[in-house]
């Protein structure tokens, strides 16, 4: 074979190359890649290359990619699309665990407040959670995503940079998730927005207006729940202790929160309780019975939080790598430790333990665990779950009697207290040897600081103190301005009659 012809195959062998270890890659790299092993740059879809921003790799810098990747150096990749980028086995987890997490809105949670609710009542319990899926979609996409995630100061980011999703794409974002698409990322996020204000429905059960509901979940994810997941999860955050910001300032107060506790169920359990007490009690509550009209729903409702919850945490590892195997065990585990330990408690006190009780151990069992699922081994996560269904038992049994208010599903009980609990939980038993990233990440001074151990304990609690204190003001001041122009609570005639029919003209059951 001449030399010239030898020469003209060494492309096409390093190409092969490229291509072999770009198996993680999704089909159209993999194809681009063929492209530039015949031609060197792809130039067979220059239009879809236009729409996206983005061109392919040529072979030198497929090798690049390469060397950079043997040196433990993330490849260089600006404006174009690298066989290195996306991992589609990552990809297929996330998107799978965005799935996950929209199912414990619905059906997950449609169910479990739609069995506990009187039967006149359902549709419009159900409804809350529903509506909330597209209304807080179009949020995020209009602004909500650019708060929470965009470039900005300590608290906000800027509302502009991601406006309409603008440059939210096929590209991975290097700051969040490097082995995703942007785009992904953005989805999964979407779906911890939706059910944070949908958790808080519970408070407001059988009373509150549509209308109201609608205006104040705009409001509470725009000054609430979007600048807390900024200063959690956004870099630059206050309490991001993974991401400095741009000028390479590190978190005031760094923090670990795996998968919400403090962003999801911290802040929707305390606005319960504020909603609650804003609100007032159910016509005919304590003295008449409410018993749930439909235990049967609410037991298929919590068996799928539990499964949808998966998603929720394990997902929130952003790759299917070991660390998500370890957030799925810890979160089973806590689930089923907390499940018993309430049923325990009924057993212990009340002399026989309920499904319905065993079903609200699980659910608190799994709030309680989500802030720390990627930081604790399974036995720490097993006594998370334990403390979680005695404390989240007796905040929804001593704590709501001695106080006198009536939350109508328990999402402080179980939400609030159980967020709360886990938050100071993962300061006392987080473990480097689960996740070493919080032993050699955070930095003070240019020397990297462990997050592991008891002195972790007071941040998380400035954290946990932070995120009351901003629920509670916010909650407050959104109601007291909602009950003074579109108004909050229905009539008691409404109220008699029940919301079905008085606020959406429908009947959850046919009397024909």
């Amino acid at each position: 074979m001449g030399r010239q012809r030898c020469c003209a195959l060494v492309p096409l062998v390093l190409a092969l190359a490229v291509a072999a270890n770009c198996g993680a890659a999704d089909a159209p790299v993999v194809a681009r890649a063929n492209d530039a092993a015949l031609a060197s740059v792809d130039t067979a879809k220059p239009k879809e290359q236009a729409a996206t921003g983005l061109r392919s790799a040529t072979l030198e810098e497929r090798v690049a990619d390469l060397e950079a990747l043997a040196n433990s150096k993330a490849p260089e990749a600006k404006g174009r699309v690298s066989c290195l980028a996306v991992n589609t086995g990552d990809n297929a987890w996330v998107l799978a665990g965005a799935a996950l997490v929209l199912l414990m809105t619905a059906p997950g949670l449609v169910l479990f407040y739609g069995g506990l609710v009187r039967r006149k009542n359902v549709l419009s319990t159900m409804m809350h959670s529903l509506f909330l899926m597209g209304l807080v979609s179009v949020l995020w996409a209009v602004y909500g995503y650019s708060v929470a995630f965009g470039e900005g100061n300590a608290c906000f980011g800027d509302p502009r940079q991601y406006f309409m999703l603008q440059g939210v794409g096929g590209a991975p974002n290097a700051d969040y998730a490097p082995t995703i698409p942007h785009q992904t990322f953005m989805l999964f996020q979407m779906m911890f927005a939706i059910i944070t204000p949908a958790l808080i429905s519970g408070a407001y059960a059988e009373r509150m207006k549509f209308s109201g509901m609608v205006v104040f979940t705009v409001l509470w994810s725009t000054f609430i729940y979007f600048p807390l997941a900024h200063m959690v999860w956004g870099k630059g955050g206050l309490f991001n202790w993974a991401l400095p910001d741009a000028a390479g300032k590190t978190a005031l107060v760094p923090v670990l929160d795996f998968a919400g506790g403090t962003v999801v169920h911290i802040s929707s359990g305390v606005s319960a309780l504020v909603f609650a007490l804003v609100l007032g009690r159910r016509n005919g509550y304590p003295s008449q019975p409410m018993p749930p009209h439909n235990l049967v729903l609410t037991l298929a409702g919590a068996a799928l939080l539990w499964f949808g919850w998966f998603g929720f945490n394990a997902g929130s590892a952003l790759s299917a790598g070991s660390l998500a195997s370890s957030a799925f065990a810890a979160t089973h585990f806590a689930a089923a430790t907390a499940a018993l330990a309430w049923a325990g408690m009924e057993w212990w006190i009340r002399g026989k333990p309920s499904a319905l009780g065993t079903a609200s151990g699980m659910v608190a069992g799994l709030a309680t665990v989500t802030q720390g699922a990627g930081f604790v081994s399974v036995p720490a996560a097993m006594l998370i779950g334990a403390i979680a269904g005695v404390v989240c038992f007796m905040a929804c049994w001593k704590l709501k009697s001695a106080l006198g208010y009536d939350d109508s599903l328990d999402a402080f009980g179980v939400h609030g207290i159980g967020g709360t609990t886990g938050c100071l939980l993962t300061g006392l038993l987080a473990s480097a040897a689960i996740n070493p990233l919080i032993a050699e990440t955070y930095q003070v001074d240019g020397h990297a600081v462990s997050l592991a151990g008891p002195g972790q304990f007071v941040n998380q609690a400035k954290c946990a103190a932070f995120a009351i204190v901003l629920a509670v003001v916010g909650t407050f001041v959104i109601l007291k301005v909602l009950n003074a122009t579109v108004g909050l609570r229905v009539t008691k005639e409404q109220e008699t009659d029940g919301l079905d029919t008085t606020q959406h003209g429908e009947e959850a059951y046919s009397t024909l």
